[in-house]
C-alpha cells in the first residue's frame, strides 16, 4: 500500500516538521512494515509553469511529425513574451493549457534544461508529459493537458502535487485493514497520540424499499450489501487533477471519472466498489453460486468458465461479474471517447466471505486490488458510507444527481467479542502493564472494553483478525513498543543436550560437507510431473504423498517423499549458471502418509496444551522419516598441473553413501539393484544389518538417461539416497573411536578369480569371515578383466591388514589368517587364486 504523505495529513493532524522518515519510525515501531520513503518530485527544479497554446506550426521534411509552437507562459520567463517550443506531441490543441518547464529547470533524473536548436528551429523549453515529470503513467503517454481554468504562467509545481513523500508499506495478512487510508491514517494517529478524523464518519441515508432490484440467494458467501444508484452524469466529465494525482501516487492509473472515484474511495475507505452502467443491467441484481459451465468475460476481456463454487453477481442474463475480484465486460462503464458515455450507473458496495473470494482469484489466477483487500478482510460496516462517498463524488464532479432508493441487504449478525483476563497480556509478554493500560491500548484500536478482572472486549468491525485473548495481547505489546521487552533468556534444564538423533544429523552433514560436497536446502514441496519424471511405477509407495490444501503452488502441491527432485532443481539451475562440477547434499525429513492418520485437532492458545491434545495431534500426522542424498555431475576431481581429473561415477555415489553410514557406524553391504530412477545396469542397493536381518536402507548410482532429460540435467549425472532412521537402527550407539595398536601391521595381497556374476560384496564378506579376528581392515583395489582370465572371468585384488592388539605377528601368523581367508572365499564363492 502507497500513502502519501500529504494525503494522510488530512486526516491526522501531524507536526508539521514531521517528515516521511519520521513518520515511517513510528508507524515500524507500531509493528507495520514501511518499506521505504518515495521522496516526489524532490530532483525538480523550476521554473515549471502553466502555458496557452497560441500557434502551432506542422514543420515538414522530417522523419516523424514536428511541431513549432508558440506558448504564454505569463511573466515566467522574464519578458512576458510568448515561448517558442519545438514538440512532437500532437495531443493538444491551439488554446489548450499545457505544461512547460523552462531553460534553467531540471526534471527527474538530472535532465537539465536549456535552449537548443533543433529540426532547424530554436526550442526555449519543453512541452512536458506525465512521464517525464515522474508521474506515473496516466494511460494517455501524451503531453498534459489541463483544464482552462488554470492560469498562463501558474506554479506547476504546487499545482502538479509534484514534491511529496509516499510510504511504501508492505501490509501483512493479518493487518487488511491498512491497505486503505483509513487503517494507516489510525495507526499514525494511536502512534503520535492525536486524534482521528475518520473519512468514514458520514450521514447516510436509511434503506428503503425503492432503491435499485437486489436478490442475494447465498448471505454466506455475501454478508451485505449496499447499492445506490447516480444518474444524468456528464458524460464528457474528466476527474480533477487532484484526484488523478491521488491514484498515481498510490499506484494506479486514472481511467475515467466514474472508475477513478471507485478507485479512490477504495484507498480511501478500504471498501472495494464496483460501478455498473445502468443502461447495461438487464433487471434484478444478483448474488449466487455459478452455475457449473456458466461463462464470464471479466474486464480484462478474458472469458473465463467458472467453477461452482465461484460467487457471482448476476442480473437477467446470466453472471455480470466475479464477486469481490472482477466486474465483466457486459456491464462496463463506457468512456464518452469510446462512443455514447456512461450517464447512469448503479453503485456496488458489498462484504464477501474472505476464503470465497481468495479461492477464486487463485482458481482463475487474476488477482486484482479488490481481491486483495477481501482476502485479507474488509470492513463491513463501511460498505454503507462508501457508497455514500461515491454517491458524493460523482454528484460534485460528475454533476450528477443521487436517487433517493437505498438498498442495504445486511445478514443477521451481532458483535464479535472476546473475554480475556486483564493481567493475561501482562503474563504472555512478562512485563507488568496493568489493567488500565490494556484497557487504554485496547480502545486505541477502536475496541469496547467491560469489566475488571475478567475484560469483555468487543472487536471494531475492520479487525477480523482478532479472534482470541492472544490477539488482544498482542494489540497490547505492539503499542507499548516491542522494543521495550525485556530480552531474558529461558532457564534451560541441566544435563540436556544434542540428542543421539540430532547428532546423527549433525555428522553427516559435516561428513558429506568434509568430503566435497555444498548442502543445498529445498522447499519441501513437488508435483505429480516430478513423480513422473523419476520413472516411477503406479504402485510405487513414492507416489502416496501428503496433499497440501493451501499449497504455495499449483505446480507442487505434494510434500515430497524423496529428496531427490529437490536437488535436481538445485544441479539444474547451477548447471545452466555456468558451474558444470557440481556435488551436491541434502539432509532433511520426507513425508510418507499411512492412511491412518486421524484429523488433527486444534490446539488452544490461552493455555499449554496437554498430552493427551499433543499426543493426538501428532497422530494426525504422517511418518517423517530423515533422510540424506547427492547428486554429482561433471568432474569429481579436477584437471590441472597435477594430472589428469576423472568424471563423477556411480562409485563416488555409492562411496558418499558408505561415508554417511560410518557416521552411524554401520558397515554398508552394497549390491546390484534396479530401481528407478536410476540406470538398471549402474544402480547399487545400499543395506544394513537390523536386528539380524538385511535391510535396504537406500540405493546410489547413475541416473536413467530419460531421467536425466526429463529434469534438464548433465548426462552421467550420478546420486544416491539413504534413511538415516534405519541407519540409526542398525548402528551400535555412539560412534567410538577406533583403538590403536601399538605393534605394526601385516600386509596381504590376494588376486580371486570369479565369475563375472560374482558379486565384489559376496567375496569381500567370504574374506571377512574367514580371516578371523586378526583382520583390521579389507580393501578392493582392483578390478580386472582380460582374455587372460577367460570369458565371463574377473579378477578382484584385495590387500588384507593384519595386527594384533598385545604382539607382533608372525609371517606364519599373517599367512594363515590369510589362506583361512581365501580358504572361505574358495568355498563360499568359487574363487580361484589367481596365480595358483
Amino acid at each position: 500500500m502507497r500513502a502519501p504523505l500529504s494525503w494522510l495529513r488530512e486526516y491526522v493532524d501531524l507536526p508539521a516538521g514531521e517528515t516521511g522518515r519520521d513518520v515511517q519510525a513510528k508507524l515500524i515501531a507500531a509493528g507495520l512494515e514501511v518499506e521505504r520513503v518515495e521522496q516526489l518530485g524532490a530532483d525538480i527544479k523550476g521554473p515549471l509553469v502553466v502555458g496557452k497554446v497560441l500557434t502551432i506550426e506542422e514543420l515538414e521534411g522530417f522523419r516523424k511529425p514536428i511541431r513549432f509552437c508558440t506558448v504564454d507562459v505569463g511573466d515566467a520567463n522574464g519578458t512576458g513574451e510568448p515561448q517558442e517550443i519545438v514538440c512532437g506531441a500532437r495531443n493538444f490543441s491551439v488554446g489548450d493549457k499545457v505544461v512547460v518547464v523552462l531553460p534553467g529547470a531540471e526534471l527527474p533524473g538530472g535532465f537539465a534544461i536549456a535552449a537548443r536548436k533543433t529540426y532547424g528551429r530554436v526550442s526555449h523549453g519543453m512541452i512536458c508529459s506525465g512521464e517525464e515529470l515522474g508521474m506515473g503513467d496516466d494511460g494517455t503517454h501524451g503531453i498534459i493537458v489541463l483544464s482552462p481554468e488554470h492560469e498562463a504562467g501558474t506554479d506547476a509545481i504546487e499545482l502538479l502535487q509534484l514534491v511529496d513523500e509516499v510510504l511504501d508499506i508492505a501490509v501483512t495478512p493479518d493487518r487488511g485493514y491498512c491497505l486503505s487510508m483509513r487503517g494507516i491514517a489510525r495507526e499514525a494517529a494511536t502512534a503520535y497520540g492525536l486524534p482521528l478524523r475518520d473519512p468514514a464518519l458520514l450521514d447516510v441515508p436509511a434503506p428503503n424499499s425503492y432503491g435499485y432490484p437486489v436478490q442475494v440467494a447465498d448471505p454466506t458467501g455475501c454478508d451485505r450489501f449496499t447499492a445506490r444508484t447516480v444518474t444524468g452524469l456528464d458524460a464528457e466529465a474528466r476527474s480533477p487533477l487532484w484526484l488523478q494525482r491521488r491514484l498515481q501516487k498510490a499506484g494506479m492509473r486514472p481511467v475515467s471519472l466514474a472508475v477513478d472515484i471507485t478507485n479512490y474511495v477504495m484507498l480511501e475507505l478500504g471498501q472495494p466498489l464496483h460501478a455498473y452502467d445502468r443502461s447495461r443491467v438487464d433487471g434484478t441484481l444478483g448474488v449466487r453460486r455459478a452455475l457449473p459451465g456458466e461463462k464470464l468475460v471479466t474486464l480484462d476481456g478474458t472469458k473465463r468458465v467458472l467453477d461452482a463454487e465461484d460467487l457471482v453477481i448476476t442480473d437477467n442474463r446470466g453472471p455480470i461479474g466475479l464477486a469481490g475480484v472482477m466486474g465483466g465486460a457486459d456491464t462496463e462503464i463506457v468512456d464518452h471517447a469510446a462512443g455514447q458515455g456512461t450517464t447512469e450507473v448503479v453503485i456496488e458496495a458489498a462484504h464477501f466471505d474472505p476464503v470465497v473470494v481468495a479461492r477464486a482469484a487463485r482458481r482463475h489466477k487474476l488477482s486484482s486490488e479488490a481481491s486483495k483487500r477481501f482476502e485479507r478482510g474488509v470492513d463491513p460496516e463501511a460498505a454503507s458510507a462508501a457508497a455514500q462517498r461515491t454517491v458524493d463524488l460523482l454528484v460534485l464532479l460528475a454533476g450528477g444527481t443521487a436517487e433517493a432508493g437505498v438498498t442495504e441487504i445486511v445478514a443477521p449478525s451481532g458483535p464479535r467479542t472476546i473475554t480475556m483476563r486483564a493481567d493475561h497480556p501482562d503474563r504472555v509478554a512478562g512485563v507488568e502493564y496493568g489493567r488500565e493500560t490494556v484497557v487504554r491500548r485496547l480502545q486505541e484500536v477502536g475496541c469496547d472494553v467491560y469489566g475488571q478482572d475478567e475484560l469483555i472486549v468487543t472487536v471494531p468491525s475492520w479487525r477480523p483478525d482478532m479472534t482470541d485473548p492472544n490477539d488482544l495481547a498482542e494489540e497490547v505489546i505492539r503499542l507499548e513498543g516491542y522494543e521495550n521487552l525485556p530480552a531474558t533468556l529461558p532457564q534451560l534444564p541441566a544435563g540436556r543436550g544434542l540428542t543421539p538423533r540430532q547428532r546423527l544429523h549433525r555428522r553427516v552433514g559435516r561428513a558429506l560437507a568434509g568430503a566435497g560436497y555444498v548442502e543445498a536446502l529445498n522447499y519441501p514441496f513437488i508435483g505429480e510431473w516430478a513423480l513422473d519424471h523419476l520413472g516411477l511405477e503406479a504402485d510405487d509407495p513414492h507416489r502416496t504423498a501428503v496433499r497440501l490444501v493451501n499449497p504455495l503452488s499449483d505446480a507442487e502441491p505434494l510434500l515430497r517423499t524423496t529428496l531427490l527432485p529437490g536437488l535436481f532443481a538445485a544441479l539444474r539451475r547451477n548447471d545452466s549458471r555456468g558451474e558444470h562440477d557440481l556435488a551436491l547434499f541434502e539432509t532433511g525429513l520426507v513425508f510418507r502418509p499411512t492412511g491412518d492418520e486421524i484429523a488433527p485437532v486444534r490446539l488452544p492458545v490461552d493455555r499449554r496444551p496437554t498430552d493427551e491434545e499433543i499426543a493426538a495431534l501428532d497422530a494426525a500426522l504422517p511418518r517423517q522419516p530423515r533422510r540424506a542424498a547427492v547428486v554429482l555431475a561433471g568432474a569429481r576431481e579436477r584437471a590441472g598441473w597435477w594430472g589428469q581429473g576423472r568424471p563423477a561415477t556411480w562409485a563416488d555415489a555409492v562411496e558418499a553413501g558408505r561415508s554417511v553410514a560410518r557416521e552411524a557406524d554401520v558397515e554398508l553391504i552394497v549390491r546390484q539393484d534396479q530401481q528407478a530412477p536410476f540406470h538398471p545396469g549402474r544402480c547399487a542397493a545400499l543395506l544394513a544389518v537390523v536386528d539380524g536381518e538385511e535391510v535396504l536402507v537406500g540405493n546410489a548410482g547413475e541416473l536413467h538417461p530419460r531421467v536425466t532429460k526429463a529434469f534438464g540435467l548433465p548426462e552421467r549425472t550420478c546420486a544416491m539416497e539413504i534413511d538415516l532412521d534405519r541407519l540409526e537402527q542398525a548402528g551400535t550407539g555412539p560412534v567410538m573411536a577406533p583403538h590403536v595398536s601399538s605393534f605394526p601391521v601385516a600386509t596381504q595381497d590376494v588376486a580371486l578369480v570369479v565369475d563375472a556374476s560374482v558379486a565384489a560384496a559376496d567375496v569381500e564378506a567370504a574374506l571377512r569371515s574367514g580371516a578371523g579376528d586378526l583382520l583390521e581392515s579389507l580393501r578392493l583395489f582392483d578390478v580386472f578383466t582380460g582374455p587372460q582370465l577367460g570369458e565371463g572371468k574377473k579378477s578382484l585384488a584385495y590387500a588384507l591388514r593384519f595386527r594384533a592388539d598385545d604382539r607382533t605377528l608372525t609371517a606364519d601368523e599373517a599367512s594363515a589368517a590369510r589362506d583361512g581367508a581365501v580358504r572361505a572365499a574358495v568355498e563360499s564363492t568359487g574363487a580361484v587364486l589367481r596365480g595358483a
